[in-house]
C-alpha cells in the first residue's frame, strides 16, 4: 500500500526519483525499492517524505484509492465519500465528516457557493473564520 502512494505521489508532484532521493539524502535505488515494495522507508524517512508531499502520516502509509479515484488529500483536507441528496433535498453527512468537525444533532450548517468550485457547507460556529479565509483569498487574488 505504502509503495503505490509513494509512487502516486511523486508523480502527482512531478518529481524524478532522483529529486526525491535527492531531497531525502538517499540513493534512487532506494526510493525505487521502496516504490517496488522490495522495502520500506522507516519513520524518519516516512515523516519525510509526508513533509514532502504535504501529506498525513497516517495516508502517506494507509491510504486506499477509492473508487471515486481521488487520490491522497492534502494535509488538513478530507474526501468523506459521497452523500445522494433525497427526494426533499435532505443528506447524511458522513459519520467521519461528523466526527472530525464534531458535528451533531441540531448543529446548524450554512451552504456557501461558487460558480466555479461549487458548493460548501460551513458550521455555524466556524463562519467567522471562513469569512477571514474568503477575505484573505480575495485580497491574494487582487494582488
Amino acid at each position: 500500500m505504502i509503495n503505490m502512494n509513494l509512487k502516486i505521489l511523486r508523480t502527482r508532484h512531478q518529481l524524478t526519483q532522483e529529486e526525491v532521493a535527492e531531497r531525502l539524502n538517499v540513493s534512487r535505488q532506494v526510493i525505487a525499492k521502496w516504490e517496488k515494495g522490495e522495502s520500506t522507508p522507516d519513520i524518519q524517512h516516512c515523516m519525510e517524505l509526508a513533509k514532502l508531499y504535504n501529506v498525513t502520516l497516517d495516508n502517506l502509509v494507509n491510504f486506499k484509492e477509492a473508487d471515486e479515484q481521488l487520490g491522497i488529500p492534502p494535509k488538513g483536507k478530507h474526501f468523506f465519500g459521497m452523500a445522494t441528496i433525497g427526494e426533499r433535498g435532505q443528506m447524511v453527512i458522513p459519520k467521519q465528516a461528523r466526527e472530525v468537525f464534531g458535528l451533531s444533532a441540531g448543529d446548524k450548517l450554512i451552504i456557501v457557493g461558487d460558480d466555479e468550485r461549487g458548493l460548501a457547507l460551513v458550521p455555524e460556529r466556524m463562519m467567522s473564520n471562513f469569512f477571514n479565509m474568503v477575505k484573505t483569498t480575495i485580497d491574494e487574488e487582487g494582488e
